[in-house]
């Protein structure tokens, strides 16, 4: 979706492992068998993704993308609600 969206911007997306481990801005987990830990590694990366995203957000309404703005303010409405749900599994101060 997000390719597709990046291609009929003009442009060319990330399509290498490489290429999307060099650009890599989220904590990597290996070897977690903990539910607690398992969740809140979930928790603080979708965290992080929606900073990303509202930058994105902010450009495109700068842009008049309505298409990308539509988008990503799909993104955040999901991940915020699955970042709620998760934060209260933890019984995390929502």
């Amino acid at each position: 979706m997000i390719a597709e969206r990046i291609l009929t911007l003009g442009a060319r997306p990330l399509h290498t492992f490489e290429d999307y481990i060099k650009n890599n801005k989220l904590f990597v987990g290996k070897d977690i068998s903990n539910d607690v830990e398992a969740v809140s590694l979930i928790v603080s990366s979708l965290t992080q993704l929606l900073k990303i995203e509202r930058v994105i957000l902010k450009q495109a309404d700068d842009a008049f993308d309505e298409g990308t703005n539509s988008m990503m303010s799909d993104f955040i409405k999901e991940q915020e609600k699955t970042i709620w749900m998760m934060k209260a599994w933890l019984e995390d101060e929502i």
